[in-house]
């Protein structure tokens, strides 16, 4: 009789931490107990999530060139993205309810930092004429909304493959109670703002 080999499962191997996430944990939440007065690790804001809406705008109505925005911003940020739809009719805008108006992606995680990594060290520094980011588009609840204006900054979105260029909001929610923490945390992460 042959003997059946069990199958030994092999170790998952654990996920390598991006470079932002390691440096949140080695050199910003230091330098926030430090300069800021925070005296616990957890009570230290973090960035929560990052929230990348896409609006369709004049191509509502054209099923191949939505399908194409929904690819690049898969492909910007790793994941596939929510098609958000119209929740009641507006005429004045030639709106239908149920209308298919935009995209979101929610990161979170590994890849909210692969993305933040990205954003910070590849894509800004390519936007024509840029200057650094407004340290004033905080809302009250310590979260930043930012604004691209061309796909085109991200690297894997190829010139000849676009069918026209067009921007997406970036919201990044943060655990900071206030603006100032907020901007003391995405400062310390690299964010390039103006006047800093």
């Amino acid at each position: 009789m042959e003997e059946t080999k069990k199958e030994v499962k092999k170790p998952a191997k654990a996920k390598k931490d991006n470079r932002l996430a390691l440096k949140y944990k080695k050199e910003v939440v230091p330098a926030m107990m430090k300069n800021h007065g925070f005296k616990n690790v957890n009570a230290v804001p973090r960035v929560d999530k990052v929230v990348i809406n896409v609006s369709f705008g004049d191509i509502k109505d054209n099923t191949k060139s939505i399908q194409g925005v929904i690819e690049e911003i898969a492909l910007i940020t790793g994941q596939k993205p929510l098609v958000t739809k119209a929740k009641k009719s507006i005429s004045n805008f030639k709106l239908r309810e149920g209308q298919k108006i935009g995209a979101k992606v929610t990161l979170r995680g590994t890849r909210m930092y692969e993305f933040l990594d990205k954003l910070i060290s590849v894509a800004l520094p390519r936007v024509r004429d840029f200057r650094g980011i407004s340290p004033k588009s905080f809302d009250s609840f310590g979260n930043y909304a930012l604004g691209i204006k061309e796909q085109l900054v991200f690297p894997e979105i190829s010139y000849e493959k676009i069918e026209k260029v067009r921007g997406f909001d970036i919201c990044i929610v943060t655990t900071a109670k206030n603006t100032a923490d907020s901007l003391a945390l995405l400062t310390e992460l690299g964010f390039p703002f103006k006047g800093k």
